[in-house]
């Protein structure tokens, strides 16, 4: 429709039959100066129309599981090869000898959280190389934590920042 003119009876047709398949918003009403005179605004929505539904949150696509020493997706080379040659160095050091596996998990879950609070990058959990060649019960748990869905998603990458030194890793966090 041209600017400055009324709309043709055609067009008020193509409207009303428009209007009556629309919903408004809550709270709004369909302006019923752009109605013909012998339509009525709509009082309901039509039942063709689906209920509305609120929004669904959007999903991230699920995370590789974290492996200690595994290049992830997502890093560039010069920062992998920093952390895995220990040269990025961690802005803390947690150390979890001697605790029980509950506390040592519960020591991690607020390292990580403080962590991330502070919005630091790196930090190295040391949980020693127990007896063995498993080692301890905590390193053989601790890459389970960090694949926890509720860690997991905080964290990019793990390595040990010495090869010969399997009891300390090095986690970059997700800024």
């Amino acid at each position: 429709m041209a600017r400055g003119r009324a709309p043709s009876e055609a067009e008020l047709a193509i409207w009303a039959a428009f209007a009556r398949e629309i919903r408004p918003l809550p709270g709004r009403l369909i302006p019923s100066a752009a109605l013909p005179a012998e339509a009525p605004p709509p009082a309901t929505p039509s039942p063709s129309l689906p209920p509305a539904r609120a929004p669904q949150p959007r999903r991230a696509a699920p995370l590789a599981p974290l492996a200690i020493g595994v290049a992830p997706g997502g890093l560039d080379a010069a920062t992998w090869e920093r952390l895995r040659s220990g040269k990025l160095r961690p802005a803390r050091v947690i150390d979890l000898h001697g605790l029980t596996l509950a506390e040592a998990h519960r020591a991690l879950l607020a390292a990580i959280a403080k962590a991330r609070a502070e919005k630091l990058r790196c930090i190295e959990i040391v949980t020693g190389r127990g007896r063995g060649e498993e080692g301890g019960a905590i390193r053989r748990e601790w890459v389970h934590w960090l694949n926890r869905p509720d860690l997991r998603p905080q964290i990019l990458a793990a390595a040990h920042p010495h090869a010969a030194n399997p009891g300390a890793t090095r986690l970059l966090l997700r800024k």
